[in-house]
């Protein structure tokens, strides 16, 4: 049997994907039209910021990343994503800040809330509970309550999908809900034309996780697809348990490009996959068309994901949900399950040991009194 028959296979799928990963990207219209309802019913009675800052970690972050790429056309004020364990100085009272932690329980999160709530910054909060719910609850700080029992990764729906919305209740930003619902529909279309019910043959995910197996993936974005590279990265790293690396046009122009000049025997080792957008600007797809043409070799093998869709949002949305499958699927011929993350469960239990994080919940519980 062809290795990459596994992919058709629907009892050696559930038999690998055992937590059932696949699920998350098959159902994901379902969770991204959940999580516009749930931020349709946050109330936010906080005036226009003057900035913004988005403090979360890993999958905790892209959301802000994401939020960061879409806004740089629309919103007038400065977006920052922290990770680290304080804001940047200019946060003060007229800053809005998201302190968003799957877990409720990320100690660098947490950290960044106690330094929200010093200087007085406009917060919400975003988790499933923990430490973070329960302190917004004391604060009266809006937060949102996403869904338990989800791989963090798989959580994006609800931990990006608000924050538009809220903007857009501040004021910033426009037509929020016209591009839920096509962001919607078009996933609809993508989770049909890649599930696992459909053949290889018919399936682009399948089939581009058929061609990267063996190589580490090099995901090229550019403007509003940078932070889509990125999670296309992440999502290779985690699920597919592979290594991956992201750039964006035209900063890639400038460095990254020379390093393909000689690659020689290691390009057989790589994949590039470039995003593309029908709409792309000419600057852009005339830096895309060149740098494939510079960088093409008999042994790097190059592939395209087109986006989907009119809005920004569904546009977004279509490729990381491209980006999901693929990823399962690749992880699935690498025979490996997709869920786990053993090297970060290994981690965060070490830092446990440090103290760090129970020493700022102490601070937190101690400034909430």
């Amino acid at each position: 049997m062809q290795r990459t028959a596994i992919l058709d296979n629907l009892e050696k799928i559930m038999n690998i994907d055992r937590s059932d990963m696949l699920s998350f990207c098959v159902n994901a219209p379902e969770h991204y039209g959940n999580a516009a309802e749930l931020a349709k019913k946050m109330k936010i009675d906080y005036p226009r910021p003057q900035g913004i800052i988005v403090a979360g970690m890993g999958g905790s972050s892209i959301g802000g990343e994401l939020l960061k790429d879409w806004c740089r056309e629309r919103a007038s004020v400065p977006i920052e994503i922290c990770r680290d364990y304080q804001l940047p100085s200019f946060a003060n009272k007229n800053t809005l800040v998201f302190a968003v932690s799957y877990s409720g329980e990320t100690e660098e999160t947490l950290s960044c809330l106690l330094d929200a709530i010093r200087k007085k910054c406009m917060t919400v909060c975003i988790s499933s509970g923990g430490t973070l719910r329960e302190i917004a609850q004391k604060l009266s700080f809006p937060n949102l309550l996403v869904p338990v029992g989800m791989a963090p990764r798989a959580t994006l729906p609800y931990l990006f999908m608000p924050m538009p919305s809220i903007l857009e209740k501040l004021g910033l930003v426009s037509d929020v809900s016209i591009q839920y619902s096509e962001t919607i529909r078009i996933l609809r279309e993508i989770s049909t034309e890649n599930s696992p019910e459909q053949p290889l043959k018919n399936n682009f995910s399948k089939s581009l996780a058929s061609n990267l197996l063996g190589t580490v993936p090099a995901i090229y974005g550019f403007g509003l697809y940078r932070a889509v590279a990125q999670r296309l990265k992440t999502q290779f790293n985690e699920n597919s348990k592979n290594l991956a690396k992201w750039e964006f046009f035209p900063e890639l122009n400038h460095n990254e490009i020379v390093g393909w000049e000689v690659a020689q025997e290691f390009a057989k080792f790589f994949s590039v996959i470039f995003i593309r957008d029908a709409a792309e600007s000419i600057e852009i797809r005339s830096r895309i068309e060149a740098t494939k043409e510079l960088i093409e070799q008999d042994k790097l093998r190059l592939y395209e994901i087109w986006s989907k869709g009119n809005s920004d949002i569904a546009k977004m949305v279509s490729l990381i949900c491209t980006g999901d499958f693929t990823s399962v699927y690749l992880a699935l011929l690498r025979r490996v399950d997709p869920t786990p993350v053993k090297a970060i469960a290994v981690l965060k239990d070490r830092l446990k040991r440090t103290g760090i994080r129970e020493k700022i919940i102490r601070e937190l519980h101690k400034i909430t009194k």
